[in-house]
C-alpha cells in the first residue's frame, strides 16, 4: 500500500492538517479561557464548532456523493485555510468579537464536516473494497491520527508559551494550506459510482439505511453517546490544568498527547499482531480498557498519573477502532457509503454539542473533576453498548440495499 504515492500524499496530508487541527483543539480553547477567565465561554466556542457537524453531517454525505472524495477535500481546505487565519488576524487587530468567534468556529465545524465524510471514503475508493486492505489502510490512517494527537496537543502547549494561542491558530491555518497543496498535486481525480434519480444521491438515504441494520442503529447511540463524553473530557483538561495544576498549557498538551500515544501503540498491536482485522472478544476487551481510566481524571493524582491513565485509554481505542472503522466503511454499498457513513457520524456528533452546552454552566458550578467523573461515566456506558453488539451482534448481515 505505501508503494501507492497518492497514499502516501493523503498520509501526509492527514498528518499536517490534522496536527495542526489538534494543536488547535488546545490552542482556541486556551485563548478563549486566558483572555476571558470563562470556562462557560469556551465550552460554548467548542460547541458551536461541534454543532456545525450536527447540522451539516447528513447533507455534507451527500455532497461527497456528488463531488467525489477527493474535490470534497480540495474544496474544504481551500476554504478552512483563511476562515482559522481570520481569527489570529482580527484578534491582533483588536477586532475580534466573542460573537464573531462563535461564527468562526462555527464556519471551521461546517467547513470540516464534508471533509470528514470524504476522509473515511477515499480508502476504498482509492484501494477497492478487499476488508483486509482497507482495514489495514485504516490502522496506517488512525496511526497517522494518532501520532498528531500525540505531537500537536504537546507542541501547541510548547508554542503557546512562547508565540501565544493566536500564533498556534496561524500555523493550523497553513496546515490546512499544505494538505490542499498535496492533494491537489499527488492524488488523481478517482471515478466513483454518483447519486442518481433512483435515490443513492438522497441527503436523506444513509439515514434510511441506518434505520434499518440493528448493528449500526447500535453503534450510532453508543457512538453519539461516546464522543459527546469526550468533548467533555478533551475541554475539561485544560480547565482541570488551569484550576488544579498551576495553569501550565504544555502539561494540559502533554496530557492530550498521552492519549494519541497510547493509540499509536494500540494501532500497531492491530496491524502486527490481527494484520489490522481484531477478533471481536478482544476489540470488546479493549473498548472497556478505553473508558476505565478515565476515573483516574477525577481523582486528585500525579499530573503524571493523568498522563499514564490517556495513554492506556488510548491504547485501548488504537487497537478496537481500525476493525470498527473498516467495517463500518465498508457495511454499506458504495452508491450510498458516503452517506451512511455521513449519518452515523452526524448521529455521533449530536452529543458533542449538547454534552458541551452542559458542561459550561457545570465547570461553572461544580468542580471540574466532578464534570470530568460524569464524563467518564458516560464513557463507560457507551463502551459497554458497543463492546455488547462486538459479542451478540457483530455477524449480523447488512440490510439489502434498494434504490
Amino acid at each position: 500500500m505505501m508503494r501507492s504515492r497518492p497514499l502516501r500524499a493523503l498520509l501526509a496530508a492527514e498528518v499536517i492538517s490534522t496536527t495542526g487541527s489538534q494543536m488547535t483543539w488546545l490552542a482556541l480553547p486556551w485563548f478563549v479561557l486566558t483572555t476571558t477567565g470563562s470556562a462557560s465561554r469556551m465550552s460554548f466556542v467548542v460547541a458551536a464548532e461541534v454543532g456545525a457537524y450536527v447540522l451539516f453531517g447528513v447533507p455534507a454525505g451527500a455532497v461527497v456523493a456528488r463531488l467525489g472524495a477527493r474535490r470534497t477535500m480540495l474544496l474544504t481546505d481551500g476554504l478552512r485555510a483563511p476562515t482559522m487565519l481570520l481569527v489570529p488576524l482580527l484578534h491582533w487587530a483588536g477586532a475580534l468579537t466573542y460573537p464573531a468567534l462563535l461564527l468562526f468556529a462555527f464556519l471551521i465545524g461546517a467547513l470540516g464536516t464534508p471533509y470528514g465524510a470524504a476522509q473515511r471514503v477515499v480508502v476504498p475508493e482509492l484501494l477497492g473494497e478487499d476488508e483486509t486492505v482497507v482495514t489495514k489502510a485504516n490502522a496506517l490512517f488512525q496511526s497517522a491520527t494518532r501520532l498528531t494527537l500525540l505531537a500537536g496537543p504537546p507542541i501547541a502547549g510548547i508554542l503557546i508559551g512562547i508565540i501565544g494561542a493566536p500564533g498556534v491558530l496561524v500555523i493550523d491555518a497553513a496546515s490546512f494550506a499544505v494538505a490542499f497543496a498535496l492533494v491537489a498535486v499527488a492524488v488523481p481525480p478517482i471515478a466513483t459510482p454518483r447519486g442518481d434519480a433512483g435515490g443513492h444521491g438522497s441527503v436523506l438515504a444513509g439515514v434510511r439505511y441506518v434505520r434499518r441494520d440493528p448493528l449500526l442503529r447500535l453503534w450510532a447511540v453508543s457512538i453519539t453517546i461516546g464522543d459527546g463524553a469526550w468533548q467533555v473530557v478533551f475541554v475539561g483538561t485544560p480547565v482541570l490544568v488551569y484550576t488544579h495544576y498551576g495553569g501550565r498549557a504544555a502539561l494540559a498538551g502533554l496530557i492530550l498527547g498521552g492519549f494519541g500515544g497510547g493509540a499509536i501503540v494500540g494501532n500497531v498491536l492491530a496491524y502486527r499482531l490481527f494484520s489490522a482485522v481484531v477478533p471481536p472478544r478482544l476489540i470488546a476487551a479493549a473498548l472497556l480498557v478505553q473508558a476505565l481510566p478515565l476515573f483516574l481524571l477525577s481523582l486528585p493524582v500525579p499530573a503524571a498519573a493523568l498522563v499514564a491513565a490517556l495513554a492506556l485509554s488510548g491504547a485501548g481505542n488504537g487497537l478496537a477502532n481500525p476493525t470498527i472503522h473498516a467495517t463500518l466503511t465498508l457495511r454499506p454499498p458504495p452508491p450510498i457509503r458516503a452517506q451512511v457513513v455521513s449519518a452515523v457520524f452526524t448521529a455521533s456528533m449530536i452529543g458533542g454539542p449538547l454534552a458541551l452546552l452542559a458542561a459550561g454552566p457545570a465547570f461553572t458550578a461544580l468542580d471540574s473533576r466532578t464534570v470530568l467523573a460524569m464524563a467518564a461515566t458516560a464513557q463507560l456506558v457507551a463502551m459497554m453498548m458497543l463492546a455488547a453488539s462486538m459479542l451478540t451482534r457483530w455477524d449480523a448481515r447488512a440490510p439489502a440495499y434498494d434504490a
